[in-house]
């Protein structure tokens, strides 16, 4: 028996697979694995089969023909065919997740193109399948263009490469943004955007935390907050979430040690921080609090907002560190403050009070 892939249209009408499969059958071929694509001019249905060694292309193309299938297109296949094409994507996005650089490749084997290049960004050239290529568009700037002679590329696979081209790219985004942070004491920790999968890691920040360091980021109260807000939290429908992970001395996994959140609400951005204790009054909220209000400042929010209590000297003295106009609303013992970002300040937009 002889591995075969078979590439065919059938009208898209009820009956029509079972005609194709039941010729294949008469002629002894077992049918491994299907996918079904909808297209504009039929369904195109793709077969690894098991065919016996007696039958050649030509045959398994007109046992196809006498099943009603059109556009045929056949060619041997490797024993890794058989994996499914879940199974491909699958792994595919983990190669990528570890190296966004292998998108050309990647987009290679996916589609079994005969050749992948990469096109700076152009104006007026579509996206899509045109003929024999495609053309994906890059999130980072440029695209990819892809050829193969056949079978012709189909809508489905489209959408598949489009989806691994957009996967690479925010691997790709999340490493650049990823950074060594070196504070004053010597000591090193990486920062970076928080995702939903570092809600392990954030609960045991807050654990770790004192009931008065929570109390201070949250204000209401020192419990411990519900997984479903830190989640919230951590993947904001308007803002960012930046997290510092320090790594033990003895190699461990790392560990969060401090978030800080930008929380966009209309034209205004609320920040919060919450550190560790034992990191705390090294620098790092400062850090922090600098790179979320540079991110706030591209963004163009009008203002940053933080909620603070009057007792809480050591945020205080982080904002002032920022060096940046301010002005200060007291509600009993709540204090919330208003930070100018750069642009307002250069357009002379804000002014502090008592200036």
């Amino acid at each position: 028996m002889t591995l075969w892939r078979i590439r065919a249209t059938v009208d898209d009408r009820p009956g029509y697979l079972s005609v194709l499969t039941a010729s294949l059958a008469l002629r002894g071929v077992n049918i491994l694995t299907v996918q079904v694509q909808p297209t504009e001019r039929g369904a195109v249905d793709d077969f690894l089969v098991d065919a016996p060694d007696a039958l050649d292309e030509a045959e398994l193309i007109a046992a196809v023909e006498r099943g009603r299938g059109r556009d045929c297109w056949v060619a041997r296949s490797e024993a890794r065919g058989l994996a499914d094409q879940p199974t491909r994507v699958l792994g595919l996005a983990n190669r990528l997740v570890r190296d966004p650089d292998a998108t050309g490749e990647a987009l290679r084997t996916l589609l079994g193109a005969d050749s992948v290049s990469w096109r700076p960004a152009s104006t007026g050239v579509d996206r899509g399948i045109i003929g024999a290529s495609m053309l994906l568009a890059d999130p980072a700037g440029g695209s990819f263009a892809l050829r193969r002679a056949e079978p012709a590329f189909t809508p489905a696979e489209y959408a598949r490469a489009q989806a691994l081209v957009e996967l690479a790219a925010t691997v790709a985004r999340r490493a650049a943004e990823q950074v060594t942070l070196v504070l004053p004491d010597g000591a090193e920790l990486a920062v970076r955007p928080a995702c939903g999968d570092d809600l392990p890691g954030v609960l045991e920040l807050h654990e770790e935390c004192s009931p008065r360091s929570r109390q201070r980021r949250y204000l209401g109260g020192a419990s411990l907050p519900r997984p479903t807000r830190l989640r919230r939290l951590l993947e904001p429908s308007r803002g960012l979430t930046l997290l510092a992970t320090a790594t033990a001395y003895d190699g461990a996994a790392e560990s969060v040690v401090a978030m800080a959140n930008l929380i966009g609400e209309g034209d205004e951005a609320e920040v919060a921080l919450l550190v560790r204790d034992d990191w705390q009054r090294r620098g790092l909220g400062t850090a922090l609090l600098r790179r979320l209000a540079r991110h706030a400042d591209r963004a163009g929010y009008a203002a940053l907002v933080l909620h603070v209590q009057a007792e809480n000297t050591a945020m205080l003295r982080t904002l002032r560190r920022l060096d940046r106009p301010s002005s200060a609303e007291r509600d009993g013992a709540l204090l919330t403050l208003t930070v100018v970002p750069a642009t307002a300040e250069r357009e002379g937009t804000f002014s502090t009070p008592g200036a």
